[in-house]
């Protein structure tokens, strides 16, 4: 039986192991749109994707300021595939203004995970930076194994593993 704090470690510790999420969009006439994005996260475990405006996820952000995200534990590291450790997060979105404080330490943040590829990136007119706060959330921790996100602070889970409703499988509760 697993400790409810070796879940909470790992739920904390995911988010350190891959360097970008899945991200799921829709625009303005409700069609979905799948995509990635590499990111940072900050302490209140706000995501921070810098994107190119040419991008079809970038207009639908600023179209609709929603986005359901997914960090999935890489598959190579898996034990089971079907069962790899993952996080989701409903999310509001929002643009940040270019060149502000905020725009400028974001800025920052992602050239210190990702490298000198951001110097250049920050030089492009089109790149822009979206803050995803985090809503709702769910911890995946293998099989049978669902934990909701508190809320009211999203570095803990909530005890108590989420039980599989009707018609829903336990080997796949998300």
């Amino acid at each position: 039986m697993t400790s409810f704090e070796t879940v909470v470690n790992a739920y904390q510790t995911l988010p350190q192991t891959v360097s970008s999420l899945m991200l799921s969009t829709v625009t303005l006439g409700g069609k979905p749109h799948a995509s990635y994005a590499p990111y940072v996260m900050d302490q209140a475990h706000c995501l921070y994707i810098f994107t190119s405006g040419l991008s079809t996820h970038t207009q639908n952000l600023l179209d609709t300021p929603k986005a359901g995200v997914l960090i999935i534990e890489d598959e190579a590291n898996a034990e089971q595939i079907f069962a790899r450790q993952r996080i989701t997060y409903d999310c509001q979105a929002d643009l940040i203004e270019r060149h502000s404080a905020d725009w400028e330490a974001q800025a920052d943040a992602f050239e210190q995970r990702f490298g000198e590829l951001i110097q250049m990136l920050r030089q492009l007119a089109d790149f822009q930076i979206f803050r995803l706060t985090p809503y709702a959330g769910r911890f995946i921790m293998g099989f049978g194994a669902a934990y909701d996100v508190n809320p009211d602070d999203f570095k803990q889970l909530i005890p108590k593993p989420v039980k599989p409703t009707q018609g829903q499988q336990a080997m796949n509760p998300d």
